[in-house]
């Protein structure tokens, strides 16, 4: 029975490290541009970068005042553009994605 019980564990183990391998081969990044016509000053920007870099998978941030928009880069395995939205519009600064 030990042998049973080793062999399976063995298959579960290289299982478990096949998939994360893989794993991050099915991950990319994404860059999205979110209008943020909300931001009244040129401080706005400050706060609408604080929120998204406390979202988990975010990479990179621009925000701009001038054209009230934020530029965010984020890994897909780890967020969405869903959780982006939410987070700005917690700090007060409702968006949407930019088409």
């Amino acid at each position: 029975m030990t042998t049973k019980v080793s062999a399976h564990a063995k298959k579960l183990f290289a299982s478990l490290i096949l998939v994360a391998v893989a794993s991050p081969v099915w991950a990319a990044m994404q860059t999205v541009t979110l209008s943020v016509p909300g931001m009244t000053c040129a401080a706005c920007p400050i706060t609408v970068k604080k929120a998204l870099s406390r979202v988990e998978g975010v990479s990179k941030i621009e925000v701009s005042f001038k054209q009230l928009e934020a530029v965010v880069t984020f890994d897909d395995a780890r967020t969405d553009v869903q959780a982006l939205t939410k987070a700005t519009a917690d700090a007060g600064y409702p968006s949407e994605l930019k088409r």
